[in-house]
């Protein structure tokens, strides 16, 4: 968590403590702030050039520019991937988040790494509306899914495995599911 910025006025007591000897811990006792605040402190005087005593022509807002420059470089230059494009390409068989930045490094390989990669997908993700609220009348409509792919059942008795498609079934009304197993024939 950042934290705020000393004031002005406890900078220059920074400056003139510093110059008088006084180490980090000393200054930071004497004016109630934490050492690692003194020491940040002294360390942007020393990279701006500032010393004790600070120069007349420096007023408090001088001094907070020279301390705290502006960043000159704001602009993410990584390029963002096409997340509705890795959407659809997520709901392919056998598609995985991996594989896609895989093939967006192979593209972009200045690109985020695939942690941050994933935490800026899952926030797109996060984004989207997953619902669809439809009025269903009791026992009107039965809605089923086909998993596709076959799954293995082992009989525990004799250990023989059965290769079985997967359905599974609701009741649009009452939203009571249903799933079965069917074997294969094997001909």
């Amino acid at each position: 968590m950042a934290q705020q910025r000393l004031p002005m006025r406890k900078i220059r007591d920074v400056l003139r403590l510093s110059a008088a000897g006084l180490s980090k811990r000393q200054i930071a006792a004497s004016l109630g702030i934490g050492p690692t605040a003194a020491g940040a402190c002294l360390h942007r005087a020393r990279e701006a050039g500032v010393g004790w005593p600070v120069p007349d022509d420096l007023d408090d807002a001088a001094l907070e520019r020279r301390l705290y420059p502006v960043p000159t470089t704001t602009a993410n230059r990584r390029s963002l991937p096409d997340w509705p494009a890795i959407h659809r390409e997520l709901r392919r068989k056998g598609v995985t988040l991996q594989l896609v930045w895989e093939e967006y490094r192979a593209t972009h390989p200045e690109g985020y790494g695939r942690s941050w990669f994933c935490d800026l997908y899952r926030a797109w993700e996060g984004r989207l509306s997953p619902t669809m609220r439809q009025a269903h009348v009791a026992g009107e409509k039965l809605f089923v899914d086909y998993a596709g792919t076959t799954i293995d059942i082992v009989d525990a008795t004799t250990g023989e495995v059965h290769a079985c498609q997967l359905f599974v079934a609701a009741l649009g009304a009452s939203s009571l599911t249903r799933v079965r197993q069917c074997e294969q024939s094997s001909n």
